[in-house]
């Protein structure tokens, strides 16, 4: 029996095997996504297949956490690891360290990466969109000088709208120098005083149209100053140039289409208004008939002095109210004239000289009268107010037989004020005494 393995040592075994080959420390495998799983735990499960063969494989979620985009069902992917067995099941799978799209793969990624940058950044936005103009003078066309998008694009012009002038400019559309040549030939395009440009291709490969997704086209684009329609491929093809554009045509034909007015839908327009201003004016020119029909046999025509008749009549009245206006102030004037010569007679100025003179003569005698009451009230005051001041007055009391002291030039109110043998003055009514204290009381 001992000669038997355990089913968990052969695995084991293999497993050794497997993890110890250089060979497979190490792998590099292309290949295309299937049944591809996120768990739970952030780990992806998923298998790698050709058309001869099948392998499985996961993604650990500190790997899975550097990828730069996001795998789907289909993707052509590039990736590196290690092959290893799984001992619990007993089969081996690949352990994916890391991971990228293949070829066309990587051209989508770089495209989404490219549209969300200048998404983000505006260059997509309605506001920035410069409008058509609706009946262009001159077009300019970039596109290749040969091939069918440029005999399209000529046919559908000249068939709907011959009247523009129409620039070609031949215009490398893919391959080595392409995206040089779309820059330079917008910027002489904006230069030559173009109402529109078509800027497009047939269809072909996203490789074939990348010159359309190049960064430096679509700064080209935005910054032009002419409206600009993207025709770059066909319906189904996108490109960051359609984007960025003023209008996208879905192919050349419909950018032209855009472009242009249809010339016979300008003549239907034409032919419409022609008739409409035909029918207007003969149905103002009937009006207008009737109306001047009308006023031939209008009775003031037939009799045209019905007209100034009654103005005359009014005319007559107002000269005849002119003139009573008139006399009536010329009256009052007059009397007014006669009433102030009446008050400027002699008789009647010396009357009223006189009455001015005896009214000045009236108040002159009483200016006099109170003139004469007033200097007797004030002189009564006087009087009294004197009689009052001479009763206060020291020549008074020195009349009565007191006397005045002095020391000093000063009057002596306390024999405190002056000592024995001090040199005094004695004021009296007629004179004055010089005495000497010989002692005091």
């Amino acid at each position: 029996m001992e000669k038997y393995l355990s089913v968990s040592a052969l695995s084991k075994y293999i497993k050794v095997k497997f993890d110890r080959d250089p060979y497979l420390q190490e792998v590099f495998i292309k290949g295309e996504l299937s049944n591809y799983k996120r768990h739970s735990s952030g780990h992806h499960y998923f298998a790698l297949k050709d058309n001869g063969a099948v392998i499985q494989a996961m993604m650990f979620n500190r790997d899975a956490a550097k990828l730069n985009f996001t795998p789907k069902e289909g993707d052509s992917v590039l990736v590196t690891g290690r092959i290893s067995t799984y001992e619990a099941r007993g089969n081996y799978q690949l352990y994916v360290n890391t991971m990228s799209l293949d070829g066309i793969g990587q051209l989508y990624e770089k495209f989404e990466q490219l549209k969300k940058a200048f998404q983000d950044k505006g260059y997509f936005n309605a506001e920035h969109k410069k409008p058509l103009p609706k009946y262009p003078k001159h077009i300019a066309v970039l596109t290749a000088s040969t091939g069918a998008a440029i005999q399209d694009i000529r046919t559908t012009l000249n068939n709907r709208y011959p009247l523009a002038k129409v620039t070609y400019i031949s215009t490398l559309v893919q391959g080595a120098g392409a995206k040089e040549d779309i820059i330079k030939n917008i910027q002489y395009a904006d230069s030559i005083d173009a109402d529109v440009m078509i800027v497009g291709r047939g269809g072909g490969s996203i490789e074939d149209l990348w010159a359309f997704n190049e960064s430096v086209v679509v700064e080209a684009i935005y910054n032009a100053n002419t409206p600009i329609i993207s025709a770059v491929g066909h319906e189904t093809d996108t490109t960051l140039a359609d984007f960025v554009a003023d209008f996208r045509a879905p192919t050349p034909t419909g950018a032209a289409v855009i472009a242009t007015p249809d010339m016979k839908s300008l003549f239907e327009q034409i032919t419409k208004a022609r008739a409409f201003m035909d029918h207007k004016i003969n149905t103002i020119y009937r009006n207008k008939t009737q109306q001047l029909t009308q006023l031939e046999h209008y009775y003031l025509f037939k009799n045209p002095y019905m007209l100034i008749e009654q103005k005359v009549q009014r005319i007559d009245e107002l000269q005849q109210q002119m003139k009573y206006k008139v006399n009536a102030v010329m009256q009052s004037h007059q009397h007014n004239v006669q009433s102030i010569e009446q008050k400027l007679s002699p008789k009647v100025l010396r009357d009223v000289v006189h009455q001015q003179q005896r009214h000045v003569q009236h108040q002159q005698e009483q200016l006099n009268r109170s003139i004469k009451y007033l200097m007797s009230m004030k002189q009564s005051s006087f009087q009294s107010r004197l009689a009052l001041l001479s009763s206060l007055s020291p020549t008074e009391t020195l009349l009565r037989g007191y006397s005045i002291t002095r020391h000093n030039d000063s009057i002596i109110h306390s024999i405190d004020q002056v000592d024995i043998g001090d040199e005094v003055e004695i004021e009296l009514k007629d004179g004055t005494l010089a005495t000497q204290v010989m002692h005091k009381k």
